[in-house]
C-alpha cells in the first residue's frame, strides 16, 4: 500500500506567487500605473465636461461622439507625454519631488501638443489645396478625426487639463504612499548587500534604516578585511569578504549589491563590479567624491577624459521676485488668520509660568549674516537656552500649554514676522545656532547659500527626528533644486503634517 505525504499546494501557491511579486514588483507596478493614469485622466476629462456645462449656463449636452473623440485624444496625448518625462520609471527621487515636478510639465507640454495636433488634423477645402496641407496629406488619411474646433467649448479643454494637473498629482502622491506601505511591510522589498564595511558603507546602512520604505531588505555587509567577518556593525553583520560573494548573494538571494568602497583604488572597485556583473546582480557604486555629486553637475570631457562640472545656480532675478512674493503673500495670509492665535496664545503662556510671550533667539542665516528668530515661548523661562531642542513632548522643560503649540507647529507663527522683514523665507533650510554653525564643514557650509526657512525638505521626511546638520543632503537637495513648484509641493506636504500633529518631533 503506496502511502502519499500530503502537500500543502495553498502554501506552496503563495510562495510561488510571493517570489513572483518580489522579482516583478516594478514592472507590476508601473503596468498598474499606467491604468491608474488612464482612468484618472479619463475622469478628469469628464469632470470638465460637466464642470463646463454648469458654467456656461447650457442645459444642450455636449454631442457624445465629437466629447468622445477629444478625451480619448487628450488621454492619448498626456500617457506619451507622462513616458516621455520620466513618470514611468522605477527610480524615484528625493522624496518624489522630480516626479511632482514632471507632472506639471508634462501637463503643460500635453496641452500644448493637444492643440497642436488639432490644428495639424483640421481639413477644410480652402486649406486643403495648400502645399501644407498637402503634405499633411498622408495623416490625413490614416488618421479620421471629424471634429471640428468649433463642436467643442475651449473652456471644457483648458478645465480638462488644470483637473488633470490637480487629480494626476494627488493621485501620484496616493500612488507613492501606498507603495511606500507596501515596503514597510515589506511587500515586494529586494535583498541588498552593500559592499565595504567602512564609514561611507555604515553611512549608507545607516540611511536604509532610516527610510523603510526604500523597499531595501538589507542582508549585511561584504568587507574586504577578512578580521571583520562575524563582528556586528549598527547591529548588523560582515557575512564576508570578496571571494564569498557568488556564495552570499545565492544564499540570501540579493538582487542588488551597493559597492561603497569610496577610499580603495580604481582598479579594485572596478574589480569588484567585474564580479558581480559576471554573477548577474545589479550594481550601484558610492562614487569617490559622492558629497561633491549631492550638487547640481554636468558631466564634460577634455578628449577621453570625463570632467565634473558644477553648475552656476545664482538665482535669477524672475526667480528671486517669485519667492519674495510668495513668502510675502503666505505670511501675510497666516499673519492675518492667525491673529486669535497669537491673542489666545500669548493669555496662556503668561498664565501658565512667568516670563515673556517670545522666545527670541540669535540664529544664522544666508551667507552666514546673524539675525534674530521670534517665537512663542513654549520652556520655562529659566530652562531654555542654547542647549539641544527637546525631541519628545515629555521633556521636563516645556511647558503645558509649549506641549500643545509644539505639537501642531504654532509656535513657529511668530517667524512669519521674520519673513515679512525680509530675514527668512516660508521654504528653505532651518536656521542653526551661532555655535553649530561654528563647527560646519565646507560642505555643511552649503546650508548658507539659501534664506533660512519656516519649513522645508527635512521638516517632512524621515529625517525629522534626527538633528538637522546630521541630514543636510535634504537641505542641499532644496538649495539645488529649489522653484516655485517645489516650494508649493513642500507647504502642501508641510500643510499634511501639521494638520496630523507631527511636525514637531
Amino acid at each position: 500500500m503506496t502511502i502519499h505525504t500530503p502537500v500543502d499546494t495553498h502554501h506552496e501557491r503563495t510562495s510561488v506567487l510571493g517570489n513572483f511579486v518580489r522579482r516583478n514588483f516594478e514592472p507590476l507596478i508601473l503596468s498598474v500605473q499606467v491604468f491608474v493614469d488612464l482612468a484618472v485622466l479619463l475622469l478628469a476629462c469628464r469632470l470638465a465636461g460637466w464642470t463646463g456645462q454648469l458654467l456656461s449656463g447650457s442645459e444642450q449636452l455636449p454631442s457624445p461622439d465629437v466629447y468622445r473623440q477629444v478625451w480619448a485624444l487628450v488621454a492619448a496625448i498626456c500617457l506619451v507625454t507622462f513616458h516621455a518625462f520620466d513618470m514611468y520609471s522605477p527610480v524615484k527621487s528625493l522624496l518624489n519631488m522630480q516626479e511632482f515636478k514632471a507632472v506639471a510639465k508634462s501637463t503643460i507640454v500635453s496641452f500644448l501638443v493637444f492643440w497642436t495636433v488639432v490644428i495639424l488634423l483640421q481639413r477644410t477645402g480652402a486649406q486643403s489645396e495648400s502645399l501644407f496641407y498637402q503634405v499633411l496629406q498622408p495623416l490625413h488619411d490614416r488618421i479620421k478625426f471629424g471634429v471640428r474646433l468649433d463642436h467643442f467649448s475651449r473652456l471644457d479643454v483648458v478645465l480638462a487639463f488644470a483637473l488633470i494637473l490637480v487629480l494626476t498629482t494627488a493621485s501620484r502622491f496616493a500612488s507613492f504612499k501606498f507603495i511606500q506601505t507596501l515596503h514597510k511591510r515589506g511587500i515586494g522589498n529586494r535583498n541588498v548587500l552593500i559592499y565595504g564595511a567602512g564609514e561611507t558603507g555604515r553611512k549608507l546602512h545607516r540611511k536604509f534604516m532610516l527610510v523603510p520604505t526604500l523597499g531595501l531588505n538589507f542582508a549585511g555587509f561584504v568587507d574586504d578585511d577578512e578580521h571583520r567577518v562575524g563582528t556586528l556593525l549598527d547591529r548588523s553583520k560582515v557575512l564576508g569578504t570578496y571571494k564569498d560573494l557568488e556564495y552570499l548573494i545565492g544564499l540570501h538571494k540579493v538582487s542588488e549589491v551597493f559597492v561603497a568602497l569610496p577610499e580603495c583604488t580604481e582598479e579594485h572597485v572596478v574589480k569588484v563590479v567585474a564580479e558581480l556583473e559576471r554573477i548577474g546582480v545589479k550594481t550601484h557604486v558610492v562614487p569617490r567624491f559622492y558629497h561633491l555629486m549631492s550638487v547640481r553637475f554636468r558631466i564634460e570631457n577634455v578628449d577621453s577624459i570625463p570632467l565634473i562640472t558644477r553648475y552656476d545656480l545664482r538665482p535669477s532675478l524672475v526667480g528671486l521676485a517669485v519667492k519674495r512674493t510668495l513668502d510675502m503673500f503666505v505670511s501675510s495670509l497666516v499673519l492675518l488668520l492667525g491673529l486669535p492665535v497669537f491673542v489666545i496664545a500669548g493669555i496662556l503662556i503668561k498664565r501658565e509660568s512667568p516670563g515673556p510671550v517670545f522666545f527670541v533667539q540669535r540664529r544664522v542665516g544666508k551667507d552666514g549674516k546673524p539675525f534674530k528668530m521670534i517665537k512663542f515661548r513654549t520652556m520655562h523661562t529659566n530652562l531654555s537656552g542654547d542647549a539641544p531642542a527637546p525631541n519628545s513632548p515629555f521633556d521636563p522643560r516645556i511647558t503645558r500649554i509649549g506641549r500643545y503649540l509644539r505639537r501642531y507647529s504654532l509656535d513657529e507663527l511668530p517667524q512669519f514676522l521674520n519673513v515679512l522683514t525680509g530675514d527668512m523665507s516660508v521654504v528653505g533650510p532651518r536656521p542653526e545656532m551661532q555655535f553649530i554653525v561654528d563647527k560646519y564643514t565646507p560642505m555643511e557650509r552649503e546650508r548658507l547659500r539659501a534664506k533660512p526657512g519656516i519649513t522645508g525638505l527635512w521638516q517632512i521626511s524621515y529625517a525629522r527626528q534626527h538633528a538637522i546638520h546630521d541630514n543636510i543632503d535634504y537641505d542641499i537637495y532644496y538649495i539645488e533644486h529649489q522653484s516655485l513648484l517645489l516650494d508649493l509641493v513642500i507647504l502642501a506636504l508641510t500643510f499634511f503634517a501639521v494638520a496630523k500633529g507631527t511636525g514637531a518631533y
